[in-house]
């Protein structure tokens, strides 16, 4: 028993975000001195280690929620659903509802709680929870959702993930130009066949990893130093991913029962695209193989980093015909694989 994707959505943001943007920006580091190197210098380089050349952020009058709501809406008309059938809700996400020029966040109630409630389910049964996982968020969601599935709990589940990292960055920390928002959602129901997820693992890495990612203070010394940003040691995250994720999806795939051959598509999470090239390159080398061609679709160019968000949103504009040299088939086996704060890492294979 297990249990498979019937309809997929998303939310792409309207604002488009190019590098120009950061042009006057004060960068600093963490001494709160000023960067050597000019903006212009800067960005090149963060398109070169990253290939983020774009980025979107939501609308002002938006929100988190909002996003989730929007790409939860085209999940189900995909998927030809009566929304009242639902069993679940979940949400993945990281920072809650954070209003455009504030700084608190809002968690109550759930932001799952809250779409629940702006698509009018009447269905008290239909419960609705947050998932908080750092980017590994909506795959972790996936997890439970078939969990439950496989349980018996549930027969239909909605998995959102949505993120607006705008609002969460420091204006003077040059990592605040790899961050985007976003929305991606899924419908997963009992299969009636042989497609669907076969294998998955999860790991959380805290002992010496837990403040690879965090929320720290601005690189702006005159800044109140109770305001809090995201922050990140790259470095160590870079050499952390390198190091575990590999290994991990090898596992995961192992598990599922596959040769290496059968493998169509590696659906990773889109944070570096030098990072995810490593991964990749890394894990096909744990097979003696060499990695093929189109086997990792990339948008990061254009979307940047929206954490929990880039994976649904990938996979829906796979399925939706919007990156025309990707397609998924029926009998297709796809890995997905994601990294990310806690430090937390995660996958699963599904067959189409």
């Amino acid at each position: 028993m297990t249990s498979r994707i019937i309809g997929v959505g998303n939310y792409i943001p309207t604002q488009t975000i190019t590098n120009l943007f950061f042009d006057k920006h004060h960068f600093l580091d963490e001494s709160g001195k000023s960067l050597k190197q000019d903006n212009a210098t800067i960005a090149d380089k963060l398109k070169e280690i990253t290939g983020i050349e774009e980025r979107r952020y939501a609308q002002n009058d938006q929100v988190t929620s909002d996003l989730g709501f929007i790409a939860a809406q085209n999940a189900i008309e995909n998927s030809g659903i009566d929304p009242e059938t639902l069993d679940y809700i979940i949400f993945a996400h990281n920072f809650g509802d954070v209003r455009f020029g504030t700084i608190q966040s809002d968690m109550v109630p759930s932001l799952a709680s809250r779409v629940k409630h702006l698509l009018k389910i009447e269905n008290n049964l239909c419960v609705a929870y947050d998932v908080l996982f750092g980017c590994p968020g909506w795959i972790e969601a996936m997890i439970h959702a078939n969990a439950f599935i496989k349980a018996n709990i549930a027969t239909r589940c909605l998995v959102i993930g949505a993120e607006t990292l705008s609002r969460v960055v420091d204006i003077h920390d040059r990592d605040s130009m790899i961050y985007a928002d976003g929305a991606g959602a899924a419908i997963i129901e009992l299969s009636d066949d042989d497609s669907g997820i076969k294998s998955h693992l999860s790991a959380s890495f805290t002992l010496k990893e837990k403040d690879y990612l965090y929320f720290g203070k601005s690189y702006n010394n005159q800044n109140c130093p109770d305001i809090k940003f995201i922050k990140m040691n790259g470095r160590k995250i870079y050499e952390f991913a390198l190091l575990n994720v590999p290994g991990a999806m090898k596992k995961c795939f192992d598990d599922s029962g596959y040769a290496i051959n059968q493998l169509k598509k590696i659906i990773i999470h889109q944070a570096n695209e030098k990072m995810d090239e490593a991964i990749v390159n890394r894990f096909y080398q744990l097979y003696n193989e060499t990695v093929p061609e189109n086997i990792m679709p990339m948008v990061i160019h254009k979307l940047g980093n929206s954490s929990v968000a880039t994976i649904p949103s990938l996979l829906t504009m796979i399925l939706n015909n919007e990156l025309p040299e990707h397609t998924i088939n029926k009998g297709d086996v796809l890995l997905f694989a994601s990294v990310g704060a806690g430090m937390n890492v995660n996958a699963f294979v599904y067959k189409y």
